[in-house]
């Protein structure tokens, strides 16, 4: 796995602008490479800023969208069309506004879809969460690293509690070593019951980015660059293949030692 990067940036503007270029870039040149791209998308107030920053994007045209694979890193297990699902944020944020093919739009599973119906609440998100693994099973090749597809950019924010997607510290599913995807329950932050991708999926990304920004995410960021367990720390074990790659404000950044990271950027 990478050693962490850190690119620390003036304000969360500035790092949502900043982060939404350099994605632009990745796609551009993976679909140059290989024809497509496949990207993990995450939510919260950092990953919807950067969705919102790339529609603004004057070079946003340069990507085919109809050539591009979306995932996500993590849901809540809510109805179809909820506001507070982050595949319906994405949409408002930019996913309406760009000619994805609907193909190629990999949401996961809502509460009142067909993966459900049939028990409790908790045993729907357990059973979307099997579904979601195997369409992603469904569209690793022979080159992939194991069943999930080799993302080329997998963006993760991260919890003041140093969560990220929905795997929170000490709960079981930081912990899974086998599975890609689980069904989460009992989470700290409402929605309790989530859908979210594990560390050994995230794992099998070329790059992996961890967004952050607000002094309220300086610790957090803190704690899990200090060498703390992935278990204790969730976004400790979040790295890619290829990079890892830590994009923040100068806020967020604010408690680590100055050694750490290079001057804000303009």
């Amino acid at each position: 796995m990478s050693t962490p990067q850190l690119v620390v940036h003036r304000d969360k503007e500035l790092m949502a602008q900043a982060a939404a270029a350099r994605l632009l870039t990745k796609i551009v040149d993976a679909q140059a490479a290989r024809g497509s791209a496949s990207v993990v998308l995450t939510g919260g107030r950092n990953g919807n800023a950067v969705l919102a920053a790339l529609g603004d994007a004057p070079a946003r045209d340069a990507v085919d969208w109809s050539r591009i694979d979306l995932w996500w890193g993590d849901e809540r297990f809510l109805p179809e069309g909820d506001p507070e699902r982050n595949v319906t944020q994405a949409r408002a944020a930019l996913l309406d506004a760009v000619p994805l093919d609907p193909e190629r739009v990999h949401a996961m599973p809502a509460s009142d879809g067909p993966y459900a119906t049939g028990g409790p609440e908790g045993d729907g998100a357990d059973t979307a969460a099997a579904a979601y693994a195997a369409e992603l099973a469904a569209a690793a090749g022979p080159e992939d690293h194991g069943p999930v597809p080799t993302f080329d950019v997998l963006m993760l924010g991260v919890g003041p509690d140093t969560h990220v997607a929905s795997l929170f510290p000490e709960l079981p599913g930081v912990r899974e070593t086998e599975r890609t995807v689980v069904g989460v329950h009992g989470a700290p932050k409402p929605p309790p019951t989530r859908i979210s991708l594990t560390l050994p999926a995230i794992r099998a990304a070329r790059e992996v980015w961890l967004l952050a920004a607000g002094e309220d995410k300086a610790e957090a960021v803190a704690i899990a660059l200090s060498g703390a367990g992935e278990v204790q720390a969730p976004a400790a074990g979040a790295r890619g293949r290829a990079r890892t790659l830590w994009l923040l404000d100068a806020a967020a950044a604010s408690g680590l030692p100055r050694e750490l990271y290079p001057p804000a950027s303009p």
